[in-house]
């Protein structure tokens, strides 16, 4: 068993978490970032074209990697970001497998490092069907945080297929599932929710 074997109620039930879901978690702190033409003349080209293929490769390559290759751009190279990434964590909780994304508060580009900050999972029409796998992801990533001795909370999480995105926050033993739904069409908003989480100042505690 690996991280895409969890659904959201095994996940729960292994990890005796409570799921909220009816909570809108980010749309009164959006961070406003302005967009270079360059990156969303690129958007405008690839979406269609990454949609009319339709398949998850297509999606994951031509507008989510952009886009968190833009986001890296925006905040100078202050985060680091990793895809299609072994993260064996807990072969014993069955943490362990591949993630699509991983992005760390370290700059260190060479191997994902502590404190790993937001998972990432790549989905094919598919968002409800990727949101357990994405959630152990995100335990996983607290627990190696932990372990390095870099305990950051909350842990954050989303599950998308490029066109449509969905946000997670794993906080204490809640696992937050945002209300809303945000789509490629206001790419501003799904930028600056990612620019938001990462910017600081930022709550560390002990995802």
């Amino acid at each position: 068993m690996s991280y895409k074997d969890f659904t959201l109620e095994t996940v729960r039930k292994q990890f005796g978490l409570s799921i909220e879901s009816n909570r809108d978690l980010f749309s009164d702190t959006i961070h406003r970032v302005p967009l270079a033409e360059a990156f969303t003349s690129y958007l405008n080209y690839s979406v269609p074209l990454a949609l009319a293929i339709n398949t998850e490769k297509a999606r994951s390559e031509m507008i989510i990697a952009p886009i968190l290759v833009e986001l890296k751009r925006l905040l100078n190279d202050q985060i680091s970001l990793f895809s299609g990434v072994e993260f064996n964590v807990d072969p014993q909780q069955s943490l362990t497998g591949f993630c699509d994304f991983i992005i760390s508060l370290s700059r260190q580009q060479l191997y994902v490092s502590a404190p790993a900050f937001i998972v990432f999972e790549a989905k094919n029409e598919n968002i409800k069907g990727g949101l357990g796998q994405c959630l152990a992801a995100m335990l996983a990533a607290r627990l190696f945080n932990q372990r390095e001795g870099q305990a950051i909370e909350p842990i954050y999480g989303a599950v998308t297929t490029g066109n449509q995105w969905k946000f997670l926050r794993l906080q204490g033993d809640t696992a937050y599932i945002d209300l809303k739904d945000y789509y490629i069409d206001r790419i501003d908003d799904i930028v600056g929710i990612l620019v938001g989480l990462v910017q600081p100042p930022m709550p560390v505690v002990l995802a």
